[in-house]
């Protein structure tokens, strides 16, 4: 499903940030990112969501080169396609619960009312409806990350991409994550997650850990 092909990516004059990288991704695989920061696992993250494209070697989807997509295009393909968890969540403060989970909706152009189904769905989903209209600012670190991807999954995503998604809470809110992530694998979604932390190493549902140091695998 997700093919890396000799991947190399460099910022700068000289920043190796990924070096003749080589993957794949089967659909419904969890498959974790494993290395310590600046080892390359959040650069692949945003090669798989056309957010950077490879300076060599190609980045194909589904049978489609998206490392050669227009930006126009790009755009499309990861509304369509990808459903991102930020380290920092990246919702807006001054809006509401349901109003940051819309958000990848609108440039759709769907029907009011649908919309409102939609978000009420993946809100009862990651049981987080009963704060939909409380601003985001008011709510915990926790519910704020459910929003996160409530809102990475408004489009019933095929791919679920992670960003530390645990860096930010604590062990008992880190656990809870991670049986969000067992049921979405459940639902046959394939999920990337780049992460150091070690509870994520040994669960019985993640299919491969990939190791990285320095842009390299190990």
């Amino acid at each position: 499903m997700i093919k890396l092909k000799n991947v190399s990516k460099i910022y700068g004059k000289n920043i190796k940030a990924l070096q003749d990288i080589s993957l794949e991704f089967g659909e419904g695989e969890l498959i974790v990112l494993k290395g310590v920061s600046g080892s390359g696992k959040s650069t692949i993250l945003s090669l798989i969501a056309g957010l950077s494209k490879p300076t060599m070697g190609e980045v194909i989807v589904d049978g489609k080169k998206i490392s050669k997509l227009p930006d126009h295009f790009a755009a499309s393909y990861r509304r369509d396609n990808i459903g991102i968890v930020f380290q920092k969540y990246n919702l807006i403060p001054e809006l509401s619960v349901e109003e940051n989970v819309l958000l990848p909706l609108f440039p759709l152009n769907l029907p009011r009312e649908l919309m409102r189904q939609k978000a009420k769905r993946v809100l009862e989903m990651f049981s987080i409806a009963h704060k939909s209209s409380l601003m985001v600012r008011n709510l915990s670190g926790g519910e704020q990350q459910r929003v996160a991807i409530a809102r990475a999954n408004i489009n019933d995503p095929k791919i679920i991409l992670a960003d530390e998604p645990t860096a930010n809470l604590d062990e008992k809110l880190s656990c809870e994550f991670i049986e969000i992530l067992r049921e979405l694998k459940s639902k046959n979604r394939t999920i990337v997650v780049a992460t150091h932390d070690p509870l994520f190493f040994e669960l019985d549902f993640v299919d491969r850990v990939i190791n990285l140091e320095h842009g390299k695998l190990l």
